[in-house]
């Protein structure tokens, strides 16, 4: 089974950081590729962004061919996932949304704890495009600046733990969900400390993705998430033009 792992953020560290995590959940005949995208911003944290990233894992989503059984989109706000299912045949799975169905399953309500508050504004209007609301217990940021995007949680590593463990207290949590990419693998670290399960959204959306591709759906052909009619494009990045117009990529284009 062959799995992209498609990180709309330009950190390459940070792509590691979800490869590493990814790979120790992962089965044992499961390949993940890693991709990077090779323009945009070192973090998605802003609506804005999130409609640039959304874009990118499209094109990025087109490029990958054919070969892969499942994608993950690993950015947890989920940019591009709705657009995705869409267009391509294959499953495709979001951080955001494996770990908010996989923390459905482990208790009644969830916490979402970040590492920067400018992220809780774009997460709360996930959680209610994925129909969870009811389900959140609250999301908690942290505040303050943080050095590197790609080594947020060693630095903050024991903030993130009080805080989550505040979210258990006063939110009644019965799960706790660390999310942001760059948070991918803290989980297996903490989950000691805190009292509840704690969910890593890239080990969940791995395991939910190979499951889809192990039950092998076909592709709407009806409802909201069919495949839109042809239209002719300008301008595209060819692969993803390839997609919208219904015809195979030209030759000797990128």
């Amino acid at each position: 089974m062959k799995i992209l792992l498609l990180n709309p953020n330009t950190t390459a560290d940070v792509t590691d950081l979800l490869h590493a995590a990814g790979t120790k959940a992962a089965s044992a005949d499961t390949e993940l590729v890693p991709v990077t995208a090779a323009r945009g911003v070192p973090y998605i944290a802003t609506r804005a962004e999130a409609q640039i990233g959304g874009a990118i894992a499209l094109e990025m989503l087109a490029e990958a061919g054919p070969g892969i059984d499942a994608a993950v989109i690993a950015a947890f706000g989920d940019p591009g996932l709705f657009g995705a299912r869409e267009l391509f045949s294959f499953p495709v799975v979001g951080l955001a949304e494996a770990a908010m169905l996989t923390a459905c399953m482990l208790g009644r309500r969830f916490s979402i704890v970040t590492f920067a508050g400018a992220l809780a504004p774009w997460y709360e209007e996930c959680v209610a495009m994925h129909g969870l609301s009811s389900r959140c217990a609250g999301i908690r940021a942290l505040g303050g600046s943080f050095q590197s995007i790609s080594e947020v949680q060693a630095e903050k590593e024991e903030l993130l733990v009080a805080l989550a463990n505040r979210a258990v207290e006063q939110d009644s949590a019965d799960v706790v969900i660390l999310s942001g990419a760059p948070l991918a693998g803290l989980a297996a670290k903490v989950r000691d400390r805190i009292p509840v399960p704690v969910v890593d959204p890239v080990a969940a959306a791995v395991r939910q993705a190979e499951t889809l591709a192990v039950l092998k759906p076909r592709k709407a052909i009806a409802g909201t998430f069919r495949r839109p009619d042809p239209k002719p494009t300008i301008g595209l990045a060819e692969p993803l033009a390839a997609i919208i117009e219904h015809r195979s990529p030209k030759k000797g284009t990128d």
